[in-house]
Formats: structure tokens, sequence, C-alpha cells
């Protein structure tokens, strides 16, 4: 089955589009739940790392997307080794993500309440209680879970109750 007039795209070339975007994103997520674990544990790498827990904030929406980015030029770019149609679908994956981690990350700091995909918001939870050996995932929890490091604990107390309700956009965006 062809799309388009010219030159299109087969059916069996939009199942590796979608899966080097699918790919992408889960992959995406799986680096930056290891370069967490990783911030951690080396003092080299997680100076800056250690810097952020002391203040307790995001950079804003903006800026940690610049910084994912930027530290993941490389990976989000070797499937066009592969093929043009690999290549946008697996950095377009990558982008989505970064785009989203970005924007999950600064809004546990800012807004848990709103982290509706989770159960509980890992990251903010692992600030809030200093969790240097659980809950590293900041856009999912999906890691924490397969690699053992999620720890379930009751999160939303009263001063989380009793903060006035905010909405989803309502972040410090730069």
């Amino acid at each position: 089955m062809w799309i388009g007039v010219t030159g299109g795209i087969t059916v069996n070339s939009l199942v590796v589009m979608a899966s080097c975007f699918v790919g992408a994103f889960v992959f995406a997520s799986l680096v930056e739940y290891w370069l967490h674990r990783l911030m951690h544990v080396s003092k080299r790498i997680g100076a800056r790392h250690r810097d952020h827990h002391r203040r307790n904030e995001g950079q804003g929406v903006l800026w940690e997307f610049r910084d994912y980015v930027l530290g993941s030029a490389i990976a989000m770019s070797v499937m066009f080794f592969v093929s043009w149609q690999a290549g946008v679908s697996w950095f377009m994956g990558a982008l989505v993500f970064a785009a989203f981690s970005a924007y999950a990350h600064q809004l546990q700091h800012e807004n848990p309440r709103k982290c509706f995909w989770m159960k509980m918001p890992v990251h903010y939870v692992h600030h809030k209680y200093g969790m240097w050996n659980h809950n590293f995932g900041l856009a999912v929890d999906w890691w924490d879970h397969v690699f053992a490091t999620y720890k379930p604990v009751e999160w939303l107390t009263e001063e989380e109750r009793a903060r006035p309700e905010r909405g989803y956009l309502e972040l410090r965006w730069w």
C-alpha cells in the first residue's frame, strides 16, 4: 500500500517510523533514569545535581529542555545512519520525550498534584524525602518499578492539599 502520489511511504515504512518514535521515547526515559541514578553516586557527574537538590527547584521548562537536547544530540541523531525515516522518527521520539520530561520535571517541583499519569510524583517524593536510593524517574516511574527503586510513600499531606489549585501550564517556563 502506498501513501501519496510520488515517492510515497509504504505501510512498512510507517511501521518502522512508529517503532522508531516509540523506541526513542522509551529509550530516552531509560537513559534519563540511569543518568539520574549515576548523578547520585558520581561526585564528578553529580556536583551540579547536588546543587539542584539543595535548591529543590527546576530551571524552568525551556532550560531543562535545552539541557536534555544538548546532552543527547548524538543519540538523537544516530538512526539517520539507518534511514531518513528511522532518523526523523527516532529524533522526533527523543525530542518529544525531552519536552515531556522537561515539563514533568518542572511540574513536579511546582505543582506535583497535576502529575496524573503517575500514582505518585516520584521526582517530587525523591526530593521531599531526600531519597538518594529511590524514585529516580523524572517524567515516568516505569524504570523505578523495573529496577526495584520505586518506594511508595504517603506523599499527599495536608500541606500539599492546602496549596491553591493551579493549572497545568502555571509553571516557570524559563
